[in-house]
């Protein structure tokens, strides 16, 4: 099979595999693995945040990040199609009892300006209205198609959230995707953040893992909630071992899932019936519409899988194909020809 569901589905490498049954371990609830402290301290360094703290998930490292932020009853801002809104089944409301107040790009692309985000805040309110707490963006934004945020787009906001008194998050799940997009490092991209949070397990290539970012105290805090959780998992330098290295050579080899989803939204935009903007793909997510094909997604998308390519229907109307490191260029040539022969 072919597939294109999510960067979250790639085998770790042999060299992962490898590291991973010699990896050096100890209880880290105590702070005694040394693998999983090295992968924290190495994060910090590369994102020139003060410590890091690693989480078995992006949701869980997402959810600390807005538990720590806010208190019961106050609300958080996040472009509408956020993932702590949309896709961490409510946890925001469940864990940290906060309101999320969604707001809409205009452009489209997922990321908020201040003009946008602004209107939407309270701030010295009166007392029967939730007063805003947080700021969460999205880099890249995932169901805006991979779009990347600017360190200068991002600094913005940063800015003026902290005049008004307010603490900014990133979820940076594919941080490094926007990184290579833009060339620009990590660290320039979230240096106004209160808080990052990035996954080594979609575009890098660990098979499970998050990586928390923040201020000491932040991160000492983190750590307590991390363990009401359930996020401590003991000796998990076995898992940290599959992380330094998606670490270490992820990055190097990202701009090749680019060129791919460069390469698969040609392909899909000369599909009769098919409609994509090319130039708004600018990762390893390709979003396309395919209303005028007179079939749904769900239609298609077992078309595709009775062929042999996995892919999802994010609405009645749209497919989303991600590449990553288990897609060649071939399996993109193949995927072009087996979506065109679905659709006759």
């Amino acid at each position: 099979m072919i597939d294109l569901r999510s960067d979250t589905v790639t085998k770790p490498s042999d060299k992962m595999r490898a590291a991973m049954a010699a990896a050096d371990v100890g209880d880290d609830v105590f702070g005694e693995d040394p693998t999983v402290n090295r992968l924290q301290e190495r994060a910090a360094e590369i994102f020139e945040k003060e410590a890091a703290l690693f989480v078995p998930t992006g949701s869980m490292g997402n959810e600390i990040a807005v538990k720590l932020h806010t208190k019961p009853g106050q609300e958080i801002v996040i472009e509408e199609r956020g993932h702590v809104l949309n896709y961490e089944l409510g946890a925001a409301a469940l864990i940290s009892g906060v309101t999320i107040r969604p707001v809409k790009s205009g452009d489209g692309s997922g990321h908020l300006t201040w003009d946008e985000i602004e209107p939407a805040l309270h701030i010295n309110q009166p007392n029967w209205i939730a007063p805003t707490a947080l700021i969460c963006l999205e880099n890249t934004h995932n169901f805006a198609g991979g779009t990347a945020m600017s360190s200068k787009d991002c600094a913005d906001v940063c800015e003026k959230a902290h005049g008004v008194g307010l603490p900014v998050h990133l979820d940076g799940a594919r941080i490094f995707n926007a990184s290579v997009a833009l060339d620009e490092s990590v660290a320039d991209l979230t240096r106004g953040c209160d808080s990052v949070m990035f996954t080594m397990s979609k575009g890098l290539g660990a098979p499970v893992g998050s990586i928390l970012l923040g201020s000491r105290d932040f991160i000492a805090e983190a750590r307590v909630w991390r363990k009401r959780l359930g996020g401590g998992m003991r000796q998990i330098g076995i898992l940290a071992a599959a992380g330094l290295i998606a670490l270490e050579e992820g990055p190097k080899r990202l701009h090749e899932d680019h060129e791919n989803a460069r390469a698969l939204a040609s392909g899909v935009a000369d599909i009769d019936g098919i409609a994509i903007d090319t130039s708004k793909v600018q990762t390893n997510i390709v979003i396309f519409d395919v209303a005028g094909t007179g079939k749904t997604s769900s239609e298609i998308c077992a078309r595709l899988k009775d062929a042999g390519v996995l892919a999802i229907g994010i609405s009645e109307a749209q497919i989303r194909m991600v590449t990553h490191c288990d897609v060649t260029s071939d399996n993109i040539v193949a995927t072009i020809d087996i979506l065109t022969d679905s659709l006759k």
